[in-house]
């Protein structure tokens, strides 16, 4: 197999590596801990680096206690579906920071999504009514970038998200695999991955990339 060597102007996109996602957190995706030292390593491949941050104001529409409802049920808001999650990664909380092992030094920009109260965000590219964009794409395409690589939590949310919305703004994009993980509820991750491949996003495992420097944490 023929690896991928990672260009200068290619793009990785770490994706909502926060303490609510991870172990003991209030959405913790199964695993999520462990992806953290393989990121590490990759983002020290890249020249442009990109993290995202859920950052979500209390009383948000996307939680279940401000509908009275239980976590993980769908209702229908103006956009359209939206699965009810547990209040997190709330704005100024501790759960909303980045893991504390996460090196943000190789990271040029953070995108916040999902700070608007009545508007969910899983994409780093735009939010989930489809229409506010964050700003990425054009910062993307000012430094020339035309493929991106997608890491991080959770696979079949806000990974699977920006990964599609990449592709529809235009670029290559390729998801590694073994450095994200999945909630998988009820059946999502293999959905998000049919759909991803649908949309002409690629799939890898870290040990398809050429790495330039040295794996060292």
């Amino acid at each position: 197999m023929t690896m991928i060597e990672i260009a200068p102007a290619d793009a990785l996109i770490v994706v909502d590596i926060q303490n609510d996602f991870c172990a003991g957190g209030a959405l913790a995706v199964p695993g999520g801990d462990a992806v953290v030292p393989l990121v590490n390593r990759l983002a020290r491949q890249f020249g442009v680096v990109v993290l995202t941050q859920d950052w979500h104001t209390p009383g948000h529409a996307s939680f279940a206690s401000t509908h009275g409802r239980a976590p993980f049920q769908t209702i229908e808001l103006a956009y359209g579906p939206q699965v009810l999650w547990p209040d997190h990664c709330v704005v100024g909380t501790s759960g909303a920071a980045f893991h504390p092992d996460l090196d943000v030094t190789d990271a040029q920009m953070i995108v916040r999504k999902g700070f608007h109260p009545a508007v969910d965000s899983y994409s780093a590219f735009v939010e989930a009514d489809h229409v506010t964009k964050t700003g990425l794409a054009g910062y993307l395409a000012e430094r020339a970038v035309e493929r991106i690589f997608v890491v991080g939590l959770a696979t079949d949310f806000c990974v699977g998200w920006t990964a599609l919305d990449g592709r529809a703004a235009g670029f290559d994009v390729t998801v590694i695999e073994d450095a994200c993980r999945g909630i998988d509820l009820d059946g999502s991750l293999d959905r998000a991955w049919r759909d991803m491949a649908a949309a002409g996003v690629l799939r890898c495992c870290s040990q398809d990339i050429a790495f330039s420097a040295p794996l060292q944490d």
